[in-house]
């Protein structure tokens, strides 16, 4: 049963896809209305930036792994011990799961604008869901532990799927442990953030919806 629900599944994808490029968006050059993102499976992104908090910044690097760019998980780490800004806490490494909506509800009902920038920024727009470990200055090592919730958003350097992106990615950590008051301002243990980053996206096929699908020559 799960292997005839994988194939109609991925015939239905192969269909869906031909039926949504139209006539007015071949003549205007814009054959693929996913820019890319269906020629794998699996889009990987690496990235580089910087977090900015309530007590400082921190260079921030981070791992992205995401199924048809719509599902997936992610992995940052944050440390000021690389920059000369003071920052509390010192570290924070954290991890979770994003949602990306958008981009399979526009595609699976045409409403791609052929403008490709405008597309891929707007089906990039997901809800951040995970946890964190966070170190204070004087104890780099004594992690706490704590809950975020966030939301991102990222603009292609150029109009495709694989590439480099800008990202932008903010939310609430509440800590599981209290902070120090100068940090949240109150006593629910609460800091805003927001990272910037510079990230390389690199659409792949890894057939997990069919693995005996082979590699059309």
């Amino acid at each position: 049963m799960r292997s005839v629900f994988e194939h109609s599944a991925a015939a239905f994808a192969v269909a869906t896809s031909g039926l949504l490029v139209s006539p007015a968006s071949v003549a205007q050059g814009v054959v693929d209305p996913t820019y890319g993102r269906i020629s794998g499976d699996v889009c990987l992104a690496a990235g580089a930036g910087a977090t900015i908090a309530s007590q400082g910044a921190r260079p921030e690097g981070e791992l992205r792994v995401r199924y048809l760019d719509a599902v997936g998980a992610f992995a940052t780490y944050e440390d000021a011990v690389l920059s000369s800004a003071s920052s509390d806490p010192r570290r924070v490494l954290s991890g979770g799961f994003e949602l990306r909506p958008l981009f399979l509800y526009r595609w699976l009902r045409g409403l791609e604008t052929r403008h490709g920038y405008f597309d891929l920024t707007i089906d990039s727009v997901g809800l951040e869901l995970g946890a964190f470990l966070s170190a204070p200055p004087k104890s780099p090592t004594d992690f706490r532990p704590g809950f975020q919730l966030g939301l991102g958003l990222e603009v292609p350097v150029q109009a495709k799927a694989t590439g480099l992106w800008v990202g932008l990615h903010g939310g609430i950590r509440w800590a599981d442990q209290p902070l120090p008051v100068a940090l949240v301002g109150g006593p629910d243990a609460r800091e805003a953030y927001l990272t910037i980053t510079l990230a390389w996206h690199q659409v792949v096929r890894t057939h997990i919806v069919d693995f005996s699908d082979s590699r059309p020559e």
